[in-house]
């Protein structure tokens, strides 16, 4: 049994809160709603609230500080009046009526009461135990908690065996790279990784009660996906590169160096024009409503922030493929907004024939100059048709060289087909996101826009080489399907990654210094007959490793060069060093790596709390919440029972 008793203050609106001051006269076509919305009582901001106008399909979701801003014509509004509408799971809606005047702001902060939800009867169960229980609680306070927000669906029964699980989820094998001897291995090179799929999938699966599979654990990914304080580029090139050493936290006498490469942040007002192919997989298994009416929003989100000059077309595929809308300039934001909404979810799916579709109309309205792409929203199921890994990518390769690059926007469980995904935005020069809530969504495709969208800088490539007087051994933390031969680095015809507008990307090296004894096994060969000991230059420089990175330009098929000395100093870490060492020691813990040594789970915790920071989006405290589930389900402490991958 199930009741839900409903405060008499069933919604608070703050009075006086109707317009924004000063006001001053309109001076374009667009009227911006924007405000808080607000827990009543406790003042807690509401993450991932839709606030819409009631009437249209104008709406906007608000951050972690619970704010939102909302742009739309005026010619597109019901009249002077409009109705505002708060509404969060867990809470009573709120709506308010709002006058239309000249002004150019109107700002309106909304309270939103909780739902008290009283539980009878519920069946909680972890392991081998089921349990009954009675419970009260707050239905806003669990809306309003990350794990309520980020949680998904459990995962689906297949149609023909509907008490068994139904999982086809797929990763690709991950070996982590080992200690390697600088004495014959004196060169890491690597090609950049800007992905961040791993990290929402590993939340996706620990907020459902299941450890993740080690090889959905993507180290690189998982570091990558926290924004740090890197400095501008300065000077000719579009990338900064900074380093740092510090000790490392889970073998005495071992350092870490971090490298950071960060792309200019630009004004979104100022991108080129875009030409952006949604191609949506409206196949049967999109049905659940973590994947298609997930995409659905998804892409609202996207379209909201549009500019006249970008032009926006709709293809789908299932048992076949078809162009819902062709290329609609971004002012006409109704026509978009309704073509996406009519989508509806059934039959196979034609992946190959819905990328040629959507690769086709791409080519049609090619902008010279501009951001030509497709952005691919799908669980990564691709079973009828054109479907071959090989054919897949040499499709993507020969659309990256006529300039129309590949975005890959992963959603829902059981079905997500992870390694295919990834493989085909890397060769796309594109990005793969996993969107496993509006959050992630609002995250992906508004916060980051022009990382996702604009490309700053291809075929990015880093090259390390340690200093052997100074470092015995190294090991590059994650990056294991990245890795190039030392001959790609300068070979321009060699792919590599993409870097977005405001990227970062973090590398992390885990070196044993000379003279430090150590029990990790370093990989190497036998002492070489004419080999010669490090020069003498070596001995003196302060330099622990020399980096070096080969970019081109969006438009060019040739490579710039840009390089940067590592040198130890006396400073302590800073904190973003200090996160970015937490979440990999947390990767590692979470594939049970060899390399963990004597790290516990408390220690992370301890570590990203010490460093947490302003974090004024919330995803350094979101991450602390992830670890500490992570020991709610014994992680850290005990091993995956054999056979186990978390499933």
């Amino acid at each position: 049994m199930r009741r839900i008793l409903v405060g008499s203050a069933a919604l608070l609106l703050l009075a006086g809160s109707t317009l924004a001051a000063p006001m001053r006269p309109a001076t374009g076509p667009d009227l911006t709603f924007t405000g808080r919305v607000t827990e009543a009582g406790s003042g807690q901001p509401i993450a991932a609230a839709r606030v819409s106008i009631v009437g249209t399909r104008h709406g906007a979701v608000t951050g972690a500080d619970g704010a939102y801003h909302l742009v739309v014509p005026r010619t597109s509004l019901p009249g002077r009046q409009v109705l505002l509408r708060a509404e969060m799971t867990g809470y009573v809606a709120a709506s308010r009526s709002m006058a239309v005047t000249d002004a150019d702001v109107v700002t309106a902060h909304f309270q939103l009461a909780a739902v008290v939800i009283a539980l009878e009867a519920v069946v909680v169960t972890s392991a081998d135990v089921t349990v009954s229980k009675r419970a009260e609680a707050s239905a806003g306070a669990m809306a309003a908690s990350p794990a309520a927000l980020y949680a998904p669906p459990p995962v689906p029964a297949h149609p023909g065996h509907p008490r068994q699980e139904w999982n086809r989820e797929q990763y690709a094998l991950i070996e982590e790279n080992g200690f390697l001897a600088v004495r014959h291995n004196p060169l890491s090179t690597f090609s950049i990784d800007v992905d961040r799929a791993s990290y929402s999938n590993v939340r996706r699966f620990l907020l459902s009660g299941r450890r993740p599979p080690r090889d959905a654990v993507r180290i690189e990914e998982m570091i990558n996906y926290f924004p740090y304080d890197y400095p501008e580029p300065r000077g000719p090139h579009p990338v900064s590169v900074t380093t740092e050493v510090a000790d490392a936290p889970w073998r005495a006498g071992h350092k870490l160096v971090r490298i950071g490469v960060q792309s200019p942040r630009i004004d979104l007002r100022a991108m080129p024009p875009s030409n952006l192919v949604f191609l949506v997989d409206v196949s049967g298994s999109m049905q659940s409503p973590d994947k298609l009416p997930l995409v659905k929003q998804s892409l609202r989100m996207l379209v909201e922030q549009l500019r006249p000059q970008d032009r926006v077309a709709l293809v789908v595929y299932a048992g076949a493929a078809g162009l819902v809308l062709d290329a609609t300039p971004g002012s006409e934001r109704e026509r978009i907004l309704d073509a996406i909404e009519r989508l509806e979810a059934g039959g196979s799916t034609a992946g190959g024939a819905g990328i040629r579709l959507a690769y086709e109309v791409a080519r049609r309205n090619f902008v010279r100059g501009g951001n030509n792409r497709v952005i691919l929203a799908t669980d990564g199921d691709f079973n009828v048709g054109a479907s071959s890994d090989a054919e897949m990518i040499r499709l993507v390769e020969e659309k990256r060289r006529e300039g129309t690059f590949l975005t890959v926007l992963g959603f829902g469980t059981g079905n997500l087909q992870d390694a295919k995904m990834e493989q085909m935005a890397d060769h796309g020069n594109g990005n793969y996101a996993y969107i496993d809530n509006l959050l992630e969504a609002r995250k992906v495709l508004v916060q980051e826009m022009g990382g996702t969208l604009l490309t700053v800088a291809k075929d990015v490539k880093l090259q390390v080489e340690f200093n052997p007087a100074r470092v015995q051994a190294y090991r590059l933390i994650g990056y294991e399907n990245r890795l190039l031969a030392a001959e790609d680095f300068n070979d321009d015809a060699k792919d590599a990654g993409e870097l977005g507008a405001g990227h970062c990307v973090t590398a992390l090296y885990e070196v044993i210094p000379v003279g430090v004894r150590t029990d990790v096994q370093i990989r190497g060969v036998d002492s070489l007959r004419y080999s010669t000991p490090p020069p003498s230059a070596a001995r003196q420089t302060g330099e622990l490793a020399f980096v070096k990175i080969r970019y081109k330009l969006p438009d060019s098929e040739t490579s710039r060069l840009l390089d940067h000395a590592v040198r130890e100093t006396r400073r302590g870490p800073s904190p973003d060093f200090e996160f970015a060492t937490a979440v990999a020691g947390f990767g590692m813990l979470l594939r049970e790596s060899e390399h963990r040594g004597t790290l516990t789970l408390d220690q992370v915790i301890r570590l990203a709390e010490r460093s947490r920071g302003e974090d004024p989006q919330g995803y350094r405290a979101d991450f602390i919440r992830l670890a500490r589930r992570f020991g709610e389900l014994g992680g850290g402490h005990d091993r995956h029972p054999p056979g186990d991958e978390g499933r």
